[in-house]
């Protein structure tokens, strides 16, 4: 974990390990006329089994505060933050929200959401979040705009039967997952060894990959950047990277992967289609329902050529609108989804690590499919902890950039080379402009 220490505290296996909730701040009036106070709540990682359970919470939150009535938005989740940021951009009616560590820098510069440090200093359950949910929650000027309710990192999953068919062990570094993929692929039976990401979200995939191959030249307080001050797109080991990625995709993914996001990379894995997935923990219940038990496993990200794989710890939360009519009420119901019971209840189900020290008493997240997050965080040598470049203005425009420009690269409309000098040159200017 060097130089991650002021701003990330403790590895994963902290996160992986309570407090009771009081305490609220500001006034409310409005209602519909009866004393009844009606909030309005919207999700951004929207799926079934995870809006069921947040309606279940919000019923268990009414029952216990029968002058509070909540309406939950639940957008396809494709579109679900274009149209929170539409909905607080017209200041149309929203009092508590979903808000992740990739949009929170948006949210905070247009003064969308609220600064909820009188209320986290007026609830005693505050301190007892794990270290990294307070990492998280302070990531912009060090105040927190909102309360994590889960944790994400990835780790790869992986068909552990067609991995004993060809009598392979799961890959270490992303050669060796390179090599399986191509070895997995039989195109004629539509199996695939890759679950590729080349649609919304590549951006993050590609980055770290090209992290690992910088090895420890990488600045993890800054890691968009090397010790040395030039960029991460900089080196010949980015070249090597990048092209590594073109090949993962060109000898081992389906050829509609280019387009593919979240839910088509899952999609793929748990149909048959791909042998390998790289993803963050939520992916874990959707794979449990469908595929057989013994069938799959999970193992520790691969590593690159010097043995180094960088990860971040992500987040995401309950905030406050900053124009809400209702801030009292708003603050009960996020205090209420953050306690050490309700959050239990949802990370269970949404499959995100949770946000409690007490939770390192459960053993449902120290073993099986979580095991790989223990393993890493106990092997800092070799997974490293990285700030995620998030509070820079231009990271909004930056993701757009960059799968664009990835796609391009695999349909060989722009070289490597010309996406890795373009890609230098945006964050050349980015430290120039600064944050």
């Amino acid at each position: 974990m060097k130089g991650t220490k002021r701003w990330l505290a403790l590895p994963v296996v902290a996160a992986l390990a309570a407090g009771v909730v009081s305490g609220c701040s500001g006034s409310s009036d409005g209602g519909d006329g009866k004393g009844t106070v009606k909030l309005k709540m919207i999700e951004s990682l929207t799926s079934p089994a995870r809006t069921e359970v947040i309606k279940k919470m919000i019923a268990s939150f009414e029952e216990a505060n029968p002058n509070i009535k909540v309406e939950l938005i639940s957008p396809p989740l494709e579109s679900a933050d274009n149209k929170i940021s539409t909905m607080l951009n017209s200041k149309e009616s929203l009092d508590v929200l979903e808000v992740r560590d990739v949009t929170v820098k948006q949210f905070v510069t247009n003064k969308w959401i609220a600064d909820l440090t009188e209320d986290t200093n007026a609830w005693s359950g505050y301190k007892d979040l794990n270290a990294n949910s307070l990492a998280m929650a302070n990531y912009i000027e060090n105040k927190p705009y909102y309360i994590p309710y889960g944790l994400y990192q990835k780790m790869l999953f992986y068909r552990k039967d067609w991995f004993d068919e060809k009598g392979l062990t799961p890959p270490k570094t992303w050669d060796d997952l390179l090599n399986a993929a191509k070895t997995l692929t039989d195109s004629a039976n539509n199996r695939f060894g890759y679950s590729f990401r080349g649609g919304s979200g590549a951006d993050g995939y590609i980055v770290d990959l090209l992290r690992d191959f910088n090895g420890a030249n990488v600045n993890t307080d800054d890691a968009m950047f090397l010790k040395s001050g030039a960029t991460i797109f900089s080196t010949p080991e980015a070249k090597q990277g990048l092209t590594l990625y073109t090949n993962l995709y060109k000898d081992g993914s389906p050829k509609d992967a280019i387009n593919w996001a979240f839910a088509e990379q899952v999609q793929g894995f748990v149909s048959g289609a791909t042998a390998m997935l790289i993803q963050d923990p939520d992916t874990i219940d959707p794979v449990k329902q469908k595929l057989g038990e013994g069938t799959w496993a999970t193992a520790p990200m691969p590593v690159g050529p010097t043995g180094v794989s960088h990860y971040k710890v992500g987040a995401a939360g309950w905030g406050m609108t900053s124009y809400s009519k209702h801030p009292k009420e708003a603050w009960k119901l996020i205090e209420f989804l953050s306690s050490p019971e309700q959050n239990a209840i949802f990370t269970k189900t949404a499959g995100v690590i949770p946000i409690h020290n007490s939770a390192s008493v459960d053993s449902y997240f120290k073993e099986g499919a979580y095991k790989p997050y223990i393993d890493m965080a106990n092997d800092p040598e070799h997974f490293v902890a990285y700030k995620p470049e998030t509070d820079y203005k231009g990271f909004g425009e930056w993701r757009k950039i960059v799968q664009q420009d990835g796609q391009a690269v695999l349909l060989g409309q722009l070289s490597i080379d010309d996406a890795l000098k373009k890609w230098d040159a945006y964050w050349m200017n980015e430290k120039q402009q600064g944050k």
